[in-house]
């Protein structure tokens, strides 16, 4: 071997299966397609994927262009339940609850036309979301509440925080930020 080689270690299990630690009360459901001799079906939503029997009050999408990177947010009140399915998004979730048990923890998923995903994430949770495909990314969010006009359950960090231990990968050149942040990448 060449000197300063890595070698990869075990990243899914042998029916495909993901290894990873999730955060404590984020849930996961990969969704199959239904492959028909008119089309694709893929179910959203279905109750028993969400453990936390909250009503869906709301449903809206958001569409990430190419290269857009929405980070960071987090909710006090709200969860997000979110729907991928189109598209090939970086969702990062990192555990900002001091008084849970995964507590600093970052989980990173890769979702969308491959693997559709519904992905519950509790309130304290921050979550960044990347397209890194080369097409709109299409989502679909169920939250437990829904937004308030005059008083927004949103809070935000810049991308680049210090006081997340993640760090986006980024072309630069293509790059595409919210508008509603002043950070530009470094």
């Amino acid at each position: 071997m060449l000197e300063g080689v890595t070698k990869d270690g075990q990243l899914v299990t042998p029916d495909w299966q993901v290894l990873r630690e999730d955060i404590e009360g984020v849930h996961v459901r990969e969704v199959r397609h239904v492959p028909r001799d008119h089309g694709i079906i893929t179910e959203m939503y279905r109750p028993e994927w969400d453990p936390t029997g909250l009503p869906v009050l709301q449903a809206y999408q958001s569409r990430l262009f190419v290269g857009a990177l929405g980070a960071w947010s987090c909710h006090a009140k709200s969860v997000d339940r979110l729907f991928i399915n189109q598209g090939h998004v970086k969702l990062v979730l990192y555990d900002g609850r001091e008084d849970s048990p995964t507590h600093r923890r970052v989980n990173e998923f890769h979702v969308g036309d491959a693997r559709p995903a519904f992905v519950v994430i509790p309130t304290g949770v921050w979550h960044g979301l990347q397209n890194v495909g080369g097409t709109d990314a299409l989502m679909i969010n169920f939250p437990s509440y829904p937004y308030s006009y005059e008083d927004p359950d949103h809070y935000r960090l810049p991308w680049d925080t210090d006081q997340i231990p993640y760090r986006w990968r980024a072309a630069p050149a293509g790059l595409r930020l919210r508008a509603d942040r002043g950070s530009e990448p470094r």
